[in-house]
């Protein structure tokens, strides 16, 4: 099984590929590693379809979840493999410009993506421009890419119109996460469909860090794998700040590929696997988080703006045992209403992490809410 991180980051002629290649990624049931998971295929057949030799390839390498880590090792150690994804990419959509769109404040992995861009062909050269992208938690956002390339402003806008549609000065766009570029170059080199992942463990681990596994491997191995938990794990957070809280004894036992977190309505994510040990409050964790989305606000809109601030106040509230006794049912209400009524998906991402840690974490607050009671009794 070929490896991004086990494969030799050398420079070698990029293999002929054409219109059909999109036809081996869609065979390969290669899906987005940037979060959604979206199908690959379908994304560059958009593309494809809409551009007329002048579609743009964006480089998404933004990586502005706290926790995450893979995209920036990959970008450092494998930044042949990623450009070579993209120039693949700009082959097969008949692209003219590609766009390395790289967190500002990933310093290593930009200087390593241009160390080896340097060596690249004139041609190659000619076609790439780099971009930092702002250190704000929805600036990898595909929308909030394109406005800020467009605009110089990093916040989602309204779609339609898609990326493919109308991007990068109007023209069609793909906006491909570096992992799942990365995975294309080697599709592209050895034919074998990609069967591993990339994950970041966080939080409670012995060596957290990223690991690179097969995509069957459980959440209980690939702990394992990094020495294991520092301590027994209250619960397990899969996906990053957008997804979700598990119980450990049902997160242990998850395979990391794609469909099978689905079949159980979860979801990677942006590859994040984070440990919440026992000893670190899970109400005080819900609300520290609450508040770091809610100050991510794109303010655009009342239910980002607004309805996060409020979940995220009632929230701290509830953890500082010091909430009036309606804080608990009234977050719970909220969670639900802001939900598909914002700008951006903002909201939502994070109404979803709120809504599972109330599931998750019930007894906690309600712990909480009753020795509030208590002081108001």
């Amino acid at each position: 099984m070929t490896r991004l991180l086990g494969t030799p980051d050398t420079l070698n002629p990029l293999p002929p590929v054409g219109a059909d290649f999109i036809d081996a990624i869609e065979r390969s049931r290669l899906m987005g590693r940037g979060g959604a998971a979206f199908p690959v295929a379908a994304k560059w057949r958009a593309v494809a379809q809409r551009s007329r030799g002048n579609a743009v390839i964006v480089v998404n390498g933004a990586e502005a979840e706290p926790q995450s880590k893979k995209d920036r090792v990959l970008m450092s150690e494998r930044p042949n493999l990623v450009l070579d994804g993209a120039f693949i990419a700009a082959r097969v959509l008949r692209a003219r410009n590609v766009i390395l769109y790289i967190g500002e404040r990933h310093d290593v992995a930009r200087n390593a993506m241009l160390r080896a861009l340097s060596v690249r062909s004139e041609p190659e050269r000619r076609m790439v421009t780099v971009s930092a992208a702002p250190a704000r938690y929805v600036a990898g956002a595909e929308a909030a890419a394109i406005h800020f390339l467009n605009e110089g402003i990093a916040t989602p806008t309204n779609v339609p119109p898609y990326p493919f549609e109308r991007g990068v000065g109007g023209a069609p766009t793909l906006v491909q996460n570096v992992e799942t570029l990365a995975h294309v170059a080697l599709l592209a080199r050895t034919g074998e469909t990609p069967r591993t992942v990339l994950v970041t463990l966080a939080g409670g681990i012995k060596k957290p860090g990223v690991l690179e596994v097969d995509a069957q491997t459980t959440i209980g191995e690939a702990v394992l794998r990094t020495g294991g938990a520092t301590e027994a794990p209250r619960a397990i957070l899969i996906g990053g700040y957008f997804g979700h809280w598990v119980e450990p004894e049902q997160a242990w036992d998850l395979a990391l590929e794609a469909e099978s977190m689905r079949r159980h309505g979860l979801g990677l994510g942006c590859g994040v696997v984070g440990l919440l040990p026992v000893s670190r409050c899970p109400v005080c964790e819900t609300a520290a988080i609450m508040r770091y989305l809610a100050g991510e606000s794109s303010a655009q809109c009342g239910p980002c703006f607004f309805g996060l601030r409020a979940l995220a106040d009632a929230c701290t509230r509830i953890a500082q045992r010091g909430s009036n006794p309606e804080d608990l049912t009234r977050m719970q209400r909220w969670a639900v209403e802001v939900r598909t009524r914002g700008a951006c998906r903002h909201p939502d991402g994070a109404a979803m992490f709120l809504s599972s840690s109330l599931q998750v974490f019930a007894q906690e607050f309600a712990s909480h809410r009753a020795h509030n009671l208590g002081r108001t009794a």
